[in-house]
């Protein structure tokens, strides 16, 4: 999962400065999206209120990039107050860049940030008509069970190992580098 270069854009976690990139993109999903995403249909002001919490410390989100715009993302928070045995994914892909595989891309990199955090289950819950999430939630050896019209998915993340480690390392860095051109480049425009 090295590999960062994905459909003409690349994947990369979204620093806390970048809290407005995940606001546009949960703001360009249509109501059916936001619906899946966040279980019932929310305002803009929710995804606003939402977004702008991106930063805290109880959670690291993902995001797939194509010329500076996040077009999906994915977030692992915790559950209580530190990093412990339980978390929660959730994720979000655009519909023009739906069944590319993004989704589970995604989700690959946040079960590798819950197990690099010893996170012993990882969360995540849908509607019971979210037959995608479903589907990227078995490729990943999630549990699913039916609960009050959701589907809850459990995976277990392995332990960390010096290599999903460095893996996660390795893409912070090059992520941070990517950053810093794309920041680079959008100043060069605007001067």
């Amino acid at each position: 999962m090295t590999e960062s270069t994905f459909w003409g854009g690349t994947i990369r976690k979204l620093w806390a400065t970048e809290s407005d990139k995940f606001q546009s993109h949960l703001l360009r999903l249509d109501q059916d999206n936001r619906r899946m995403r966040f279980g019932h249909g929310v305002s803009e002001t929710f995804i606003s209120d939402y977004a702008s919490r991106m930063s805290d410390l109880n959670s690291l989100t993902y995001g797939f990039f194509v010329d500076g715009e996040v077009h999906a993302a994915a977030e692992l928070r915790k559950l209580g107050d530190s990093w412990g045995a339980d978390a929660e994914g959730a994720f979000s892909v655009e519909r023009d860049w739906q069944d590319r595989g993004l989704g589970t891309e995604l989700m690959g990199r946040v079960i590798r940030a819950a197990r690099n955090r010893g996170v012993e289950h990882l969360y995540m819950s849908c509607l019971a008509e979210n037959a995608r999430m479903q589907r990227i939630a078995k490729k990943h050896e999630a549990n699913l069970r039916f609960e009050y019209g959701e589907v809850i998915g459990d995976i277990m993340p392995s332990c960390p190992t010096y290599l999903s480690l460095f893996e996660e390392a390795f893409d912070d860095s090059r992520g941070f580098m990517l950053a810093v051109l794309d920041l680079r480049s959008k100043m060069v425009h605007a001067a």
